[in-house]
């Protein structure tokens, strides 16, 4: 319980009567300001603007990245190949220079999801473009802070109080640029800052190498494969006789999709494939209700991060979710999360695959399938890093998967037996040791990404 007082001279935004939206410039601070911190206005130091405001087609095809506010994680920008329509067209890149962003700027969401930030970084990015919700921070040379220190004050607690005191918006909220101008950065000594600003900059490297190790990593599954899978065509006209109708049960236009169905055949035609029900064992996770969610700034230290399916990150674990949940009161779930376990998401966003890495202490929401190999299956090389490069390619993993979807009222979901008859190709042995060592580098270098921020975090808690 925290009590303090706020005078109607102090009241803001059309009179806001919402205690935690005070409690920065009643407690934090007051508290600055009697410990005699110093601290630095952003608008002073840094360009502060927003993306396109008008609309730009996207599609999935390919052309320039085009990034949703949803994009944006803490500390770092999320590929989300299965909801998103990620590209634009080069030449609208050009034309709409708006949405141009530049190396190392920071990128900050101020619509919706707002707070979330992360330093832009082309080499795991690419060349990217952003929309009106998000806004870019160019830090000037003057500026007694770096982008990487600026993004993890935004992820502190001190940094979401300030945050949610300058928010406004009924319905979804906002943070204006005119209110992110005036943000005030703490500048702490000088090598706590330097050291802040390291963590982050090798953290960023980890998260880079990591994507270059599962890209290659798939890369050799693709090659390892007996035939070309990308050159299967999609057909939009075919026929099913009704009595495949009836022995499969299954009255979907997708489960019999010849794109689908003939690279199910393909896979094991030229490369042999076993049932998912025959490797492993797969469990479900839970569903806690929203009356337990607590919220990052309202977290206890030792809640732990809910998952749900909107919390898979570039295949992992999201590090600081939107929701918490209290460890005693959820652990008679036992819901027994190990290092390696596949994720695979079954409501909603269908497909979407990650792994638990050594960092990560989780609940898992309802959503989403825990995935873990059998023993004898690891005897025969297939490993929880193979597994997971196989399921992480859309025609192994999200084909299947969609195939089989069913829509209950309006969110797909798939069935726990029909996600056991989902096939895993079966490749050269030696391709399989190579992908399991490239996986097993880029979740180690994931984990301690986390661990990094997470030494962060508590730099700015023994300061605030």
């Amino acid at each position: 319980m925290k009590i303090f007082s706020a005078s109607t001279k102090d009241l803001q935004f059309g009179d806001r009567l919402v205690p935690a939206f005070y409690y920065y410039t009643k407690v934090i601070k007051q508290q600055n300001m009697q410990e005699d911190r110093k601290s630095i206005v952003l608008g002073k130091y840094s360009t502060i603007s927003d993306g396109e405001h008008s609309h730009i087609s996207r599609n999935k095809n390919g052309g320039v990245r085009y990034l949703y506010g949803r994009n944006i994680k803490e500390g770092v920008i999320d590929f989300d190949e299965i909801s998103d329509d990620p590209y634009i067209n080069p030449d609208d890149y050009e034309v709409f220079s708006r949405c141009h962003i530049k190396q190392k700027d920071v990128l900050i969401a101020i619509y919706g999801t707002v707070g979330k930030s992360a330093v832009y970084r082309k080499e795991y990015v690419g060349e990217a473009g952003i929309p009106r919700h998000i806004s870019n921070i160019s830090l000037k040379e003057n500026a007694p802070i770096t982008p990487e220190y600026l993004t993890a004050y935004f992820r502190s607690k001190a940094g979401k109080w300030q945050m949610f005191s300058l928010m406004t918006g009924n319905i979804q909220q906002l943070l204006s640029l005119k209110n992110l101008r005036e943000f005030e950065i703490p500048v702490l000594k000088q090598e706590i800052m330097a050291l802040i600003t390291e963590n982050e900059k090798v953290a960023i490297e980890c998260e880079i190498q990591a994507h270059k190790y599962i890209k290659q990593a798939q890369e050799l599954l693709y090659e390892g494969l007996k035939f070309d899978i990308k050159e299967i065509e999609h057909e939009f006209c075919f026929g099913v006789p009704f009595s495949e109708l009836k022995e499969n049960n299954l009255w979907s236009t997708n489960y019999y999709d010849r794109l689908f169905v003939k690279t199910a055949e393909s896979l094991k035609k030229y490369n042999g494939a076993i049932a998912l029900e025959e490797i492993v064992e797969i469990k479900s996770g839970d569903e806690v209700g929203s009356e337990n969610y607590h919220e990052f700034i309202q977290r206890k230290a030792d809640d732990k991060p809910f998952i749900r399916t909107s919390d898979i990150v570039n295949w992992e674990a999201d590090l600081y979710p939107d929701y918490y949940v209290a460890e005693d009161d959820f652990a008679d779930l036992e819901q027994d999360v190990r290092v390696n376990d596949v994720l695979f998401t079954k409501d909603g966003k269908i497909g979407c695959v990650g792994m638990i890495t050594e960092a990560d202490h989780v609940i898992l929401a309802s959503g989403i399938e825990r995935l873990r190999v059998r023993e004898s299956a690891q005897k025969k090389g297939i490993t929880p890093e193979y597994l997971f490069t196989a399921l992480s390619l859309k025609e192994i993993g999200r084909y299947a998967a969609i195939r089989r979807m069913v829509v209950a009222s309006t969110i797909p979901h798939l069935r726990e037996e029909r996600l056991k008859e989902i096939e895993i190709p079966l490749i050269d042995g030696e391709l399989m040791k190579k992908i399991t060592k490239l996986v097993k580098q880029a979740f180690t270098l994931k984990a301690q990404r986390k661990t990094l921020l997470k030494k962060n975090e508590q730099i700015f808690e023994s300061y605030f």
